[in-house]
């Protein structure tokens, strides 16, 4: 009962194979498996079964994909007066020949370019005139016909230039339909990321949905494509004509717009120019435990951060700050100072000096701040002394560097 149960679904398996036109001559070597035990010939046929189910899965998606292009293969033709009409590509070929995209996609599964390699100083220029938002032809082109590999970067008459983040009228671009950024370019700290591309047909900015395509911003003001074949033709990737004047921007400015028509050059404003710096000393003796150190006497305070009425540092601007402390004791044993900042001790002057000997001792300490820390100085133990000229129990700092946190 079991054999015969293996010989329906044989057939069963044969008749499915048929259906696709596939080699059946593996199929039918499960009824020269007689002589086999019971457990290999079911063996085989789950093996085919599951085959089936594999081409099934691959036949469904090109059939979506060929339901998605059908509305272009409806329309009339676009111009009397154009050489190549919607249907057929200038050599005959299918207008979606959606059985090699299938073929090109299964097998690229290799990566064009190593890892930790930056395509934003490894890229193929793409320098053509008609690619550019202000042209139109009778000759239109398709960049499905293209063996895209890669990163490219767009050009225009040598000029850098961009893709158009916004719906680009047909019949523009060397093409009739075409292909434009959806989601707007990536910032430099992004890294590469993913956007979804449009064609512009029947009054519809997004009608067609093409294949997603990889970007990169790179320092300069310029990006880099990973461009992939498009689904249909005829479309055609833009070059944003309005972007030429990003290209002229410089390394402290960025290449902005409102409408995404007009572009500018900005300054940067995340590079603030913060000067921040201050020194005050205490021109007198310090004895046993003093939970903050007020220094009367201000030497440096520029960016008025530095309050003198209680000897506290408050941060004006988030970045990273460098301070320094010191001491001057002898002959009375330890003595420490402690660098508290947001009440935590960070950092400490410690001397210990016995006898009639006497030693200074300056610490320093650096570090990144969030705008409104506080930070001051704590006398310990033992004791400091100083007077109005020697400036030997000091308090200073600097702001480094301006940095967002």
């Amino acid at each position: 009962m079991l054999a015969l149960c293996i010989q329906v679904i044989a057939v069963l398996v044969i008749c499915a194979a048929g259906t696709e036109n596939r080699d059946v001559s593996t199929v039918f070597s499960a009824w020269n498996m007689g002589d086999k035990p019971l457990h290999e010939q079911l063996a085989m046929v789950y093996k085919e079964m599951e085959n089936l189910k594999n081409e099934q899965a691959v036949m469904k998606q090109k059939h979506e994909v060929m339901s998605q292009a059908l509305p272009y293969c409806s329309q009339p033709p676009l111009n009397t007066d154009v050489d190549m009409n919607l249907t057929s590509l200038s050599g005959g070929e299918h207008l979606f020949n959606t059985l090699s995209q299938f073929e090109d996609e299964e097998g690229s599964g290799e990566d064009e370019h190593e890892a930790g390699v930056d395509p934003c100083h490894h890229y193929t220029a793409l320098d053509q005139v008609w690619r550019a938002t202000n042209y139109t032809t009778k000759k239109v082109v398709c960049d499905r016909s293209m063996q895209w590999k890669g990163w490219y970067r767009l050009f225009y008459r040598g000029k850098t230039i961009q893709m158009p983040e916004r719906c680009v009228r047909k019949e523009m671009c060397g093409t009739h339909s075409p292909l434009w950024l959806v989601g707007g370019h990536p910032r430099i700290r992004d890294g590469v990321v993913t956007r979804k591309v449009c064609g512009n047909w029947r009054n519809n900015c997004c009608l067609y949905k093409s294949t997603p395509i990889q970007v990169k911003a790179c320092i300069g003001n310029y990006y880099v494509y990973k461009f992939v074949k498009p689904v249909v033709c005829h479309s055609a990737y833009c070059a944003d004509i309005n972007t030429l004047v990003c290209g002229k921007c410089r390394k402290s400015e960025s290449c902005i717009t409102r409408d995404k028509i007009t572009w500018m050059c900005q300054k940067n404003r995340n590079r603030v120019k913060a000067k921040i710096h201050f020194f005050a000393s205490f021109p007198g003796q310090i004895s046993g435990k003093v939970n903050k150190i007020v220094y009367r006497k201000v030497f440096v305070n520029q960016g008025r951060a530095f309050n003198y009425r209680t000897g506290i540092f408050r941060a004006p601007v988030s970045g990273v700050y460098q301070f320094f402390f010191s001491t001057q004791t002898g002959g009375s044993g330890p003595t420490d100072l402690w660098l508290v900042i947001n009440g935590y001790w960070m950092a400490v002057s410690h001397s210990n000096v016995q006898g009639p000997n006497s030693v200074g001792n300056l610490s320093t300490y650096m570090t990144t701040l969030r705008k409104g820390a506080t930070v001051y100085v704590t006398h310990n133990r033992g004791r400091s002394w100083a007077n109005t000229s020697s400036n030997t129990i000091i308090f200073g700092g600097s702001l480094l560097m301006v940095r967002k946190i």
